[in-house]
């Protein structure tokens, strides 16, 4: 055996990785469609943590724990009184097991409280000028919210709660039942059937769906939270700035599943979750080479949906970006055009937004003043907060846009939060006379004085460069 010095095996190596990198990449060019380069290996990563400072601040989940538990504290002393005696209830039962909570259950309690333990009981009674009674009945403790009420040593937990319905003797006792909110309708039949099995006989009658009280108690916010939303959508805003640029979007390479697997990447890397998976598809004129490549090129319109959570609420946002082609300086004249109907068809659904009216009543107003105005549109908004698709009145479906029966009907109330969800078609001279579609979805507030945008709203197709 000859020993060769060490630089000689080290140059052999290098020379033997390179010649094998060199093989794979001939191969892989042989494979890849001529006007459809295939996409990287790797979708492009989040930006450094330098790049954090050009997003809104984002709290530590310790002091998420602590603003969101200041939130809870409020909700519960000064919000649930208020809701309990207008429903006209004086005791509201929420029950519920683990992995499989009541809708409002995770609302009820603080941060750290992350399941429902075993069977777990909660009870409101409405004590007149002692304000709220909250008791629970449940082996885990949920601290300083809310009084336990059972020893599981001394007795059994049905048994118990028989036994303070029976102290507290309530006129109309509220369980979350419905046929018609899936909000309200969080008790399942078993667990109704043993509490009816542990009411006592005179108390039968009482029980009564508080299906109107659950959801008012969802779709509510306080001040404090309608302070704060606004900087919630904000975070979501400036992430989708950041998938429709350069940092992100290379012509030619990048894929639409590249830019949704940025979304969920940078989501994670800043803390937050999505509550639902992101999209980003293509439009594309009459006479396009591209066909339905994936691929993102020059000249293609974009469209994502995003949305994330943060201190429990949800944001749901659909934004528009354009790619310019060599030599643009701006967007297509009937682009920019079909956009603008867009933002005319959101001022005419926040002008139609009041206080009592019903979803159903709200969307036939939109849509009257939207086809006198010669706008193809749709529209199909829902309440958001606690939950993406939330609590409250629906104002369309994309397959129902001449009401929504049952969802529809439900008042729309002040102090709530909604996402205005919509689209218009509009012909594209410059893309062969093709009709074009323009999704858009922002987030609002409505208050006494009306519907007004969270952060804002997009007026204009975002360019890529």
């Amino acid at each position: 055996m000859v020993l060769r010095p060490r630089r000689f095996w080290l140059i052999l190596v290098f020379v033997a990785c390179a010649l094998a990198i060199g093989s794979a990449s001939g191969l892989d060019q042989q494979k890849r469609p001529a006007q459809q380069p295939a996409a990287p290996a790797v979708q492009p990563a989040p930006p450094p943590a330098p790049a954090l400072g050009r997003l809104p601040a984002i709290l530590t989940l310790r002091e998420q724990a602590e603003m969101y538990n200041a939130w809870l504290t409020v909700r519960l002393e000064r919000l649930l009184p208020d809701l309990m005696r207008q429903e006209g209830f004086d005791m509201w039962i929420v029950i519920c097991r683990e992995n499989n909570e009541d809708p409002v259950f995770t609302s009820l309690v603080p941060f750290t409280t992350m399941y429902a333990s075993r069977t777990s009981i909660l009870v409101f009674t409405d004590t007149g000028p002692g304000g709220i009674e909250r008791l629970t009945l449940s082996r885990a403790g949920i601290g300083q919210y809310y009084k336990a009420a059972w020893d599981a040593d001394r007795t059994d937990q049905w048994t118990r709660l028989g036994e303070i319905i029976k102290e507290r003797s309530p006129k109309k006792i509220g369980i979350n039942e419905s046929e018609t909110f899936n909000y309200g309708d969080g008790i399942t039949a078993t667990l109704k059937k043993k509490f009816l099995a542990a009411l006592p006989s005179e108390f039968q009658s009482r029980v009564q769906p508080a299906e109107r009280l659950a959801i008012r108690w969802l779709e509510r916010r306080t001040p404090d939270e309608m302070e704060v939303y606004p900087h919630i959508v904000a975070i979501g805003h400036a992430i989708i700035a950041e998938a429709f640029s350069r940092t992100v979007i290379t012509p030619g390479v990048t894929t639409t599943d590249d830019v949704v697997w940025y979304f969920r990447e940078r989501s994670r890397q800043l803390g937050l979750t999505n509550w639902f998976q992101p999209s980003v598809d293509i439009q594309r004129p009459r006479d396009t080479p591209y066909g339905q490549s994936s691929v993102i090129h020059r000249g293609d319109l974009l469209h994502c949906d995003f949305g994330i959570e943060y201190l429990k609420l949800c944001t749901d946002t659909q934004e528009m970006a354009y790619v310019l082609k060599d030599g643009e300086v701006d967007v297509p004249k009937g682009l920019q055009t079909a956009f603008a109907k867009g933002n005319r068809l959101q001022d005419i659904h926040l002008a139609e937004m009041r206080a009592g009216l019903t979803g159903n009543a709200i969307l036939a107003a939109i849509l009257k003043r939207a086809r006198a105005e010669g706008l193809q549109a749709s529209v199909y908004t829902h309440p958001i907060g606690i939950h993406g698709h939330a609590a409250g009145t629906i104002i369309g479906l994309w397959d129902k846009q001449d009401g929504v029966p049952g969802l529809g009907d439900f008042p729309l109330f002040e102090d709530t939060a909604h996402s205005v969800e919509l689209s218009v078609r509009s012909v594209v001279a410059e893309w062969g006379n093709i009709d074009v579609r323009i999704p858009l979805e922002q987030n609002i507030l409505f208050r006494k004085g009306g519907a007004s945008w969270m952060n804002q709203r997009q007026t204009a197709i975002t360019l890529i460069r």
